[in-house]
């Protein structure tokens, strides 16, 4: 049996990872809408921008899916 000192430490530990994750996926978010506008200014057109971004908002849906169904799997 475990003390509730020690369940609180591992509450804190899992909502660490999970405020860690959310900062990562918002930084990576934030660096791929950056490189699509420098690549838009590099190329020149819209066309390059909006397809960067595009790409980008797929992936990210993509890979949020993906992880909510593999948590689904594992219960």
């Amino acid at each position: 049996m475990r003390s509730s000192m020690q369940r609180g430490d591992d509450t804190k530990d899992v909502r660490r990872g999970a405020n860690v994750r959310t900062a990562l996926i918002l930084l990576s978010i934030a660096a791929v809408f950056f490189g699509g506008i420098i690549a838009t200014q590099y190329a020149g057109g819209n066309a390059v921008g909006m397809g960067v971004l595009g790409l980008a908002i797929i992936g990210f849906l993509l890979v949020t899916l993906g992880r909510n169904l593999r948590k689904r799997e594992r219960k």
